[in-house]
């Protein structure tokens, strides 16, 4: 099957869709049905991989996702404001969301907080993209893992296991630009980055032509959010935005990569 076919039929099956009934096990079960766009390991594409993880949590735990993710991570680290959607009594801090114009500058609605999707739980709790959170739950996971997997005495994961999130585990050290085909969707388009466990490591700061440190690893969101970490330096920054589909989503991350690393005062790569 030719790859433009494969990828319609996840568009018809809308797999990972909040609103896809049958929750994870529905997903694999429509999964199943569908051809592989290539053979592992030949290239990249932006998947439903992280959601397939997520079912394998509810397997492997003999809890649903949104059970484990609160007891085993929300809960210890204090993250009050993350879950799978936002309960009526905090609906009035939750924000709309945007999206560019369709011709012309300026903005129009894209999500109303008050009548979002978000605003009741959902029939498939997605792993790669269904959690709402807030700036200062982020960072204190970020902060958990800038801290070798700890934060405020509750150890989350060993430091062994973060430090893996500084490799990466494309075949033969190749980098995203290098194995993703044309017309695949990336949050990371330059060269100098690869791929690690869920997220893009800097492997060549200089091949990225931005401020960095080798090992800090990365990812960004539909809203342009974005965040990263970088060990060496023992910083972690995150961006919160609400524009969806914005083209000028990757150059503000890469002005706010040049901002933050150009105001540093001393290194300690």
């Amino acid at each position: 099957m030719m790859r433009t076919a494969v990828d319609a039929a996840y568009r018809r099956a809308k797999v990972a869709d909040r609103e896809s009934p049958g929750g994870l096990q529905g997903m694999i079960d429509q999964l199943a049905q569908i051809p592989l766009d290539f053979s592992p390991g030949t290239a990249w594409n932006y998947s439903v991989s992280i959601d397939v993880l997520g079912y394998l949590v509810e397997r492997l735990s003999g809890m649903s996702f949104a059970e484990f993710l609160r007891t085993r991570l929300f809960e210890p680290l204090g993250m009050k404001d993350t879950a799978f959607y936002v309960p009526s009594h905090k609906i009035d801090r939750f924000t709309s969301c945007y999206q560019p114009e369709t011709q012309g500058r300026g903005l129009k609605l894209q999500d109303d907080a008050r009548e979002s999707n978000y605003a009741k739980p959902p029939m498939l709790e997605s792993g790669g993209g269904g959690l709402v959170s807030t700036a200062h739950d982020y960072l204190r996971f970020c902060r958990m893992m800038l801290n070798g997997g700890t934060l405020d005495g509750a150890l989350i994961l060993s430091p062994k296991t973060v430090a893996l999130f500084s490799l990466n585990y494309l075949p033969d050290g190749r980098e995203v630009a290098d194995m993703s085909l044309p017309g695949m969707f990336s949050e990371s388009g330059y060269a100098g980055v690869g791929f690690s466990l869920g997220c893009g490591v800097n492997v060549n700061v200089a091949k990225t032509r931005l401020p960095g440190s080798l090992g800090e690893y990365f990812w960004g969101g539909a809203a342009a959010t974005a965040f990263w970490i970088d060990p060496k330096e023992e910083l972690t920054v995150v961006f919160m935005t609400q524009v969806i589909g914005s083209e000028a989503r990757l150059t503000l991350r890469r002005d706010l990569r040049t901002l933050v690393y150009s105001a540093m005062t001393e290194s300690f790569a």
